[in-house]
């Protein structure tokens, strides 16, 4: 091998290793360095904004916007003031439905917006090094998702793929809904799964529940109505 080429395979070795060093090195209890100021201070500022960007998207006011403005900042870095766990449904976009800017939400998505390892770990990033202030479990009406885990639990039919793996997972969250009285199922097994990955979240430790127990971090719970594109806490 050519004395340029060792030199450059030796530079390049060099500038992996220091890129991994400033990544272990990036400080896990806050934004990292040379970011975007988050947009809240606390997780009540957080949770507002959010409540207020919804109240301009459901009346049809949204912001006026350029996006191109802000791309060459957001190349930087980001600082999302609240993370999302949303469900896949194409029909509920967060960004649209809380009327934020790109880079500021940090969105986690899963049919049925429920906890999982990897959606876990992504969140606990977004709060310890992005600096997310709130996390929203955020269902909807009309998931296909809470329909098939309640009609399973119901008729105890088997489901194809990993569809059923689904099912699942969702079981915990949905099931104490069956047992309540009422005829709307459908909108309290969606109220149920929420509240219980709420809980999960914040019983989660090490990360986010020690962030909570500092008032760091707060998570909270909401329903997106499809029909009015209004976001209800619960």
């Amino acid at each position: 091998m050519c004395n340029v080429c060792d030199e450059k395979g030796l530079s390049r070795r060099k500038l992996i290793m220091a890129g991994a060093g400033l990544l272990a090195a990036a400080p896990f209890g806050g934004p990292a360095l040379a970011q975007p100021v988050s947009a809240a201070s606390d997780p009540d500022a957080a949770l507002k904004r959010l409540v207020e960007g919804n109240a301009r998207y459901a009346s049809n006011q949204p912001r006026e916007r350029d996006f191109s403005a802000e791309r060459a900042n957001r190349a930087k870095g980001q600082a999302p003031f609240a993370a999302i766990l949303g469900c896949a449904d194409s029909r509920v976009a967060p960004e649209l439905a809380f009327d934020q800017n790109p880079g500021d939400l940090f969105v986690v998505r899963v049919a049925g917006n429920f906890v999982t390892t990897d959606g876990l770990g992504s969140l606990e990033y977004g709060a310890a090094v992005l600096g997310t202030k709130l996390i929203l479990v955020l269902g909807h009406t009309s998931c296909g998702a809470i329909d098939a885990t309640v009609t399973a639990l119901q008729k105890g039919n088997k489901l194809p793929g990993h569809i059923a793996d689904l099912v699942r997972a969702m079981k915990p969250g949905v099931e104490p809904a069956l047992k309540q009285p009422g005829d709307d199922l459908q909108l309290r097994a969606v109220i149920a799964n929420v509240k219980h990955n709420v809980e999960r979240l914040k019983n989660s430790k090490p990360i986010l529940a020690g962030m909570i127990a500092k008032k760091q971090l707060g998570v909270a719970g909401g329903v997106y109505d499809i029909a009015t594109g209004k976001v209800t806490l619960v």
